[in-house]
């Protein structure tokens, strides 16, 4: 298969299974204020083995999306959960708390990103950290988010990146590493035990 096609099939995968669960009958209203500071953030990835992914956010690009990720985390939403999607070379995603891909909060969040008419300058290079959302929504995304193991620039302008790995991208190789299931699913689950905002 070239390069092209894999590109595409991934893609397509991504939409296809990277959905929030959010549905058309949940209104675009926050449970959460949006942040207007311009400053970093930063967050950190605390997994039950007790490695850690440490992170930086960006408001000043996606503050939505960026006071999304924090509410979720304060409200301990992410404990407990996996990381259900794990494709070597592509990204490691989570976030779920179905753990099948299906799942998210009770609302949903405008997609920040260029196809969506929001300016949004962060690509999806190595360690980047966006937003999954449901193919056929751009207001679609919930609670799931996915970490590029590779540079992925057809993501560009079409998921909202918001932060970036900072340290632990060794951890990411490792998660990226592991050996899957038909549906990308890891065979033996790697937990998230809880994400700090700092």
């Amino acid at each position: 298969m070239n390069k092209k096609l894999i590109s595409i099939l991934l893609l397509i995968v991504l939409m296809l299974s990277g959905c929030s669960g959010a549905k058309d009958d949940l209104s675009l209203s926050y449970p959460f204020e949006v942040i207007t500071s311009k400053d970093i953030i930063e967050a950190q990835i605390q997994l039950a083995n007790d490695k850690v992914i440490e992170l930086e956010l960006y408001p000043e690009i996606a503050p939505v999306t960026v006071s999304n990720f924090i509410y979720l985390a304060n409200e301990g939403f992410y404990d407990g959960l996996i990381f259900h999607r794990v494709i070597s070379g592509f990204m490691i995603q989570g976030g779920c708390p179905n753990g099948i891909g299906t799942g998210g909060p009770n609302h949903r969040i405008k997609g920040e990103f260029k196809d969506n008419g929001v300016n949004n300058p962060l690509n999806h290079t190595r360690g980047v950290i966006s937003m999954a959302r449901t193919s056929n929504s751009y207001d679609s995304a919930g609670s799931q988010f996915f970490i590029m193991h590779r540079d992925y620039p057809s993501l560009d302008g079409q998921y909202a990146a918001f932060g970036r790995v900072t340290e632990g991208m060794d951890v990411v190789d490792e998660i990226a590493s592991v050996m899957t299931d038909s549906n990308d699913k890891p065979l033996e689950d790697i937990v998230i035990k809880t994400i700090i905002i700092k």
